[in-house]
């Protein structure tokens, strides 16, 4: 996983924390989310790809996962432009 800004204009701010974290779902994942999904929770991913939900470092996330995207960048750019 990674952190990113979703405001690429945050980075130079010293105080400043990236509010983004992106994140890869493999097709095992998903494989295993749909053999459970008779007890998953609402937001369990069924696709393989990167996705984006906000999240502050070291906290629970604050979104949905969005995605998936074929590549992390088109995730990046996603969560940018959102």
């Amino acid at each position: 996983m990674s952190q990113v800004y979703s405001d690429k204009s945050r980075k130079k701010d010293p105080h400043a924390l990236p509010d983004v974290e992106v994140f890869y779902v493999s097709q095992t994942e998903v494989n295993y989310n749909l053999e459970n999904l008779d007890h998953a929770d609402e937001d369990v991913m069924t696709e393989a790809g990167w996705y984006w939900w906000s999240c502050s470092p070291g906290c629970l996330p604050d979104s949905d996962p969005i995605g998936p995207f074929k590549t992390k960048k088109l995730a990046i750019e996603n969560a940018q432009d959102y």
